[in-house]
């Protein structure tokens, strides 16, 4: 749509320019550092960080009807800068100069409603957001967008050259770092570092297959991430952690593009997340509280955080209700087919118990939940997710087990509607459902098979097993109608079909 056909009290919104207008501010001291340089943890005290705008309080001169009205118009532009996450560009990135921005199709995944049959199983209304439709097949693109368009940013203005950008993964942030490294190959090279033989196959493939240099380091993610810590303090190498604070900045879109999605109104909404190294959760409760502040949206939904009793190191820290009394400690993770979320020492630990006070405080009342779940709900829940036509990846389980456990315990009532996080794509985590079906998972994951889950496929073979069509040897036609005769009839027996009249 061409910008001339757009309503005159908008059409000066639609394309932003660049204002400086982000800071870090620190959550351990609350001091304040220019992004001219590229921080990761607090310079005086070594705590993270989140990037503030310090003219938001411009933002909400316009009136947040308004702001509805630009993004969603908005939408309508044929501006690659403006498709993904910087739609929201204000609230975002107002730094960064359209020209520095890097899109690679991602963002604004669909959200798709649960068929009538699972949601009256679970009790609720549900609809998923199936972020496993981002390119490298996972939410991590929406932080790398941000992350990289700042490091082009940099680039461009000549504050950094030679660029190595390095992270630890438990596959998804890998997959994610290399691909817009790969778009950006003449500016800058990546590398990763994986768990040995803790990511799947799909994964360890991915950043292979951009051209990324992957380590494979004993241990879990948690080791992974010391190391890089290391590297990005003693070396000239750029972190593409959650540490970094671009990347938490980049994943509040998903809760831009849930309000949009939901035309703004967010009244008896609940947002499920699983929880992995809290920086996602961290960010969707920021973007909440940034759009709600705006008037964009006209209240705050419930967030439910959620974690395998195997790796529940936040649910841990909640269950204590005196807040003073609260103390964080880093849990041994156990083997969690929520693979992605096996993170024992969350790197955003911080960012959560700040946002969480603010975000109850904002909302005066208790807005903010975390629960666990068993491995076993997890998996059967997200084979019966797949069943009735989503993509939900294990995290994705994890977040419908959520949802089952929080109507048990009453946090949610079936008078609301869940909106359920898919993190992933359900193929990269296909070797679970592999474990599963052959009934091979090890002693540790405590997952038993249910029959009524298992699906295999069923060899069928003609009579004269001489006769079978192969690429080098095809059937002569009578054969191969023979051949084709003798297995329609096996298939109609297997299917009770009936002839035609």
């Amino acid at each position: 749509m061409k910008l001339d056909n757009f309503p005159k009290d908008i059409k000066s919104f639609l394309i932003p320019k660049p204002k400086p207008y982000l800071y870090y501010k620190c959550l351990g001291c609350l001091q304040k550092f220019s992004i001219a340089k590229l921080l990761y943890v607090c310079p005086e005290c070594g705590k993270v960080m989140l990037l503030q705008n310090k003219k938001f309080e411009d933002l909400k001169n316009i009136d947040g009807k308004k702001w509805q009205k630009i993004f969603d118009y908005r939408k309508m532009l044929n501006i690659p800068a403006l498709k993904g996450i910087y739609r929201y560009h204000e609230f975002l990135g107002p730094d960064i100069p359209l020209d520095s921005i890097v899109y690679l199709g991602e963002a604004h995944t669909p959200i798709v409603e649960a068929n009538k049959r699972l949601q009256e199983k679970v009790g609720i209304k549900f609809f998923y957001k199936n972020d496993g439709q981002n390119p490298s097949a996972s939410f991590k693109d929406r932080g790398m967008a941000s992350a990289l368009s700042y490091i082009k940013f940099l680039i461009k203005n000549n504050f950094i050259s030679d660029v190595i950008a390095i992270c630890a993964s438990t596959g998804d942030t890998s997959a994610s770092a290399a691909l817009y490294a790969s778009y950006l190959q003449s500016d800058i090279k990546s590398v990763v570092l994986l768990p040995h033989k803790k990511v799947t196959s799909q994964q360890l493939l991915q950043p292979l297959g951009s051209g990324t240099k992957v380590f494979e380091i004993p241990g879990v993610f948690d080791d992974c991430m010391k190391i890089v810590e290391k590297l990005s303090e003693k070396y000239s190498v750029v972190l593409l952690n959650s540490k970094n604070a671009w990347r938490i900045l980049g994943q509040e879109s998903y809760s831009y593009e849930i309000a949009q999605d939901f035309e703004y109104n967010m009244k008896n909404k609940v947002v499920f997340v699983p929880i992995g190294n809290a920086g996602n959760i961290s960010a969707i409760i920021n973007g909440f509280i940034k759009f709600f502040q705006a008037n964009i949206i006209n209240a705050l939904p419930k967030i439910i955080g959620v974690q395998s009793e195997h790796a529940n190191p936040v649910f841990q820290y909640y269950l204590e209700p005196d807040k003073n009394k609260r103390q964080f400690k880093p849990i041994t993770v156990k083997p969690s087919v929520a693979q992605a979320a096996m993170i024992g020492n969350p790197v955003s630990m911080l960012r959560v118990i700040s946002l969480v006070e603010l975000y109850n405080k904002t909302a005066g009342a208790k807005k903010i939940f975390f629960i666990q779940t068993t491995e076993q709900s997890i998996m059967d829940w997200q084979l019966q997710a797949n069943r009735n036509g989503h993509i939900a990846c294990t995290q994705g389980g994890e977040s419908l087990a959520g949802l089952v456990e929080a109507l048990k315990q009453g946090i949610i009532s079936n008078n609301e509607t869940a909106i359920l996080n898919a993190t992933a794509h359900a193929i990269k985590f296909s070797m679970f459902q592999e474990l599963y079906y052959k009934k091979k998972f090890s002693k540790e994951y405590n997952i038993k098979s249910n029959s009524k889950f298992i699906n295999y496929p069923k060899l069928l073979m003609p009579h004269n097993l001489d006769k079978i069509p192969s690429q080098s040897k095809p059937l002569s036609k009578k054969d191969f109608k023979i051949f084709v005769n003798q297995i329609s009839s096996k298939i109609a027996k297997e299917l009770n079909l009936r002839t035609n009249p």
